[in-house]
């Protein structure tokens, strides 16, 4: 076994190990919420909080450019998961089914886009602030 000898790269080393253990878990995002950050049911529920009174099924279909049978899973997780409710009803004598958000799934859904807008604030920070310093750390060079 041998042994290193310390030198002038074992400062960086310690310097980043103890930059890499102060910003430990900062990119972890602990509020995102695999039910919701699917793109499909994204998408629906962004069209459903725009549409606060509901949607019918072939509209939130058409705005979400999904198949019946894609929207009708979707909707089902969603609806599991107590964030979209279900509404039956006759119009022309032609069942319809609408759908909109309940009020813990709007409540969720706003909570979400929260925790969206804090990633797209920590990654604009982050990229403005590399911009401004554009050397790397000591001891390191393109590959």
């Amino acid at each position: 076994m041998t042994r290193r000898k310390p030198n002038d790269s074992s400062s960086v080393d310690q310097s980043a190990n103890q930059n890499a253990d102060a910003q430990a878990g900062r990119f972890s995002y602990e509020g995102l919420d695999r039910v919701l950050h699917e793109k499909a049911r994204l998408g629906i529920l962004a069209s459903l909080a725009a549409n606060a009174s509901g949607l019918l099924f072939n509209d939130l279909k058409d705005l979400c450019s999904l198949t019946d049978g894609n929207l009708s899973r979707h909707l089902a997780v969603l609806s599991e998961a107590e964030l979209v409710e279900v509404w039956k009803g006759a119009t022309s004598g032609r069942q319809q089914t609408m759908y909109r958000l309940t009020v813990s799934g709007r409540q969720r859904f706003t909570d979400y886009i929260a925790v969206l807008e804090s990633i797209v604030a920590d990654a604009q920070q982050e990229a403005q602030s590399h911009a401004l310093n554009k050397t790397p750390r000591a001891g390191w060079s393109p590959a």
